[in-house]
């Protein structure tokens, strides 16, 4: 990817709802240059979407926890997502190397809505489970290194 490209997908991660006038001033383009370019770079795939951060505790759900997964048997078909894929507690699903199989980012209003979905995600799929609850968030959602 080039400097200038670069640039405007550095510009759009730090904030999303730049215009595309103030984002020709940032990188030195005219508008229709910058509008042309950032819709190549959404064909691409390069810019994926665009999205709101949410402030979770502000919604009710206060509660944020790391839930590493793994099965009960190893030799169990790998399919933990799609039988959790409905949960909409479960915000984020990553693939990991190591001792668990899956990692997951749960949002949740209270620890007994914390206890309801780990016991659900055992039961539906078949697996144990370690859980971290979040305390505090430092930072999250920075924008990459580009």
């Amino acid at each position: 990817m080039e400097e200038t490209d670069q640039a405007i997908v550095a510009a759009l991660a730090k904030d999303g709802r730049l215009s595309y006038t103030d984002l020709a001033a940032q990188v030195g383009l005219s508008v229709s240059a910058v509008h042309q370019r950032v819709r190549r770079l959404e064909q691409r795939g390069i810019i994926a979407g665009y999205g709101a951060r949410v402030n979770f505790e502000a919604i009710g759900l206060p509660l944020t926890a790391f839930v590493a997964i793994r099965p009960f048997d190893p030799a169990q078909p790998d399919d933990a997502p799609e039988k959790l894929a409905h949960l909409p507690e479960i915000e984020s699903c990553y693939s990991v190397a190591g001792e668990d199989f899956y990692i997951l980012l749960v949002r949740v209003a209270s620890p007994s809505d914390l206890e309801r979905l780990l016991a659900e995600i055992r039961t539906k799929a078949n697996v144990t489970h370690r859980t971290t609850v979040v305390l505090s968030t430092p930072f999250e959602q920075r924008p990459p290194r580009i």
